[in-house]
């Protein structure tokens, strides 16, 4: 095998990454793991200080990154964010849409029916998860089409295929999500150039900060009904680590994919393909 020429097929010198939700569980894996792989990473996130954080570890690593407080549901301020990136790095040349996540008061239980949802609780679930994925395509997805080139990649998860209980706004969110990244596939290519792909992954269950609550039991820390289920279906037999997601991610955002566009790649431990028997 020629090392060489592996290497070169996940190789990201250069290569200005955008990434909102940076500072996250998940996201903050990926910015690591794309800055190893040689990019300049602009690290996205409403918690400045988190992403800050994170982006001195990674300069101290040996990578280059720079933190830049963000609203990915305000187009303003995602303008604001691309200017001071192109200030900094010149050009954007891949954007992960990773912000997203749940809240409790759009999520059902004992206490709060389906029809008791509050309206504000279901717009602030979708307006993160499709909305801040639509406006950021518009935002950074404008550089791509001057350019002629670019990636874009969305997170999507397993409820777009399988909904959840519980969870309606994040389902339906997630599954446009999927939709959506579809949509901007081949009209990005038909449209702007075929050097412009897009695609999504989707993870199966990851412990993060969103859905702890769901899966742990805060008083005694261990799993809750819902979390042991998750597991038994599942037949690698655990949640996934963000790290699980990183070679995928680098597959997708590197030459090794240059045929692949409009895909959604399952990441679960084969929980999708497991009927329960």
């Amino acid at each position: 095998m020629d090392l060489q020429h592996s290497s070169k097929l996940f190789d990201l010198t250069g290569e200005t990454v955008v990434v909102t939700g940076g500072a996250g569980v998940i996201c903050a894996s990926l910015c690591r793991a794309v800055a190893k792989a040689g990019a300049r990473v602009a690290i996205l996130d409403i918690n400045n200080q988190a992403a800050n954080n994170l982006a001195v570890e990674i300069n101290q690593s040996g990578g280059e990154a720079i933190a830049i407080e963000c609203d990915v549901c305000d187009k303003g301020s995602l303008n604001l964010a691309a200017q001071q990136i192109i200030g900094s790095f010149g050009r954007v040349d891949i954007l992960i849409n990773g912000a997203g996540g749940n809240n409790p008061q759009a999520t059902t239980s004992a206490d709060l029916s389906f029809f008791d949802l509050p309206e504000n609780a279901l717009n602030w679930v979708v307006n993160l998860n499709l909305l801040s994925t639509i406006l950021s395509a518009q935002v950074f997805g404008k550089f791509m089409a001057l350019q002629k080139k670019g990636i874009i990649l969305n997170i999507s998860s397993m409820n777009a295929l399988r909904p959840l209980t519980r969870i309606p706004a994040y389902s339906a969110a997630k599954a446009a999500v999927s939709n959506f990244t579809q949509w901007l596939a081949v009209h990005m290519a038909q449209v702007y150039s075929p050097e412009i792909r897009v695609n999504a992954i989707a993870p199966g269950f990851f412990l993060t900060d969103q859905n702890h609550y769901l899966l742990m039991d805060e008083t005694t820390g261990k799993l809750t009904n819902r979390g042991q289920t998750i597991l038994d279906h599942t037949p690698m037999k655990r949640f996934g680590k963000p790290e699980d997601l990183e070679g995928t991610v680098l597959w997708l955002l590197s030459p090794a994919s240059s045929f692949v566009t409009g895909i959604v790649v399952p990441i679960d431990g084969g929980f999708s393909g497991y009927s329960g028997i």
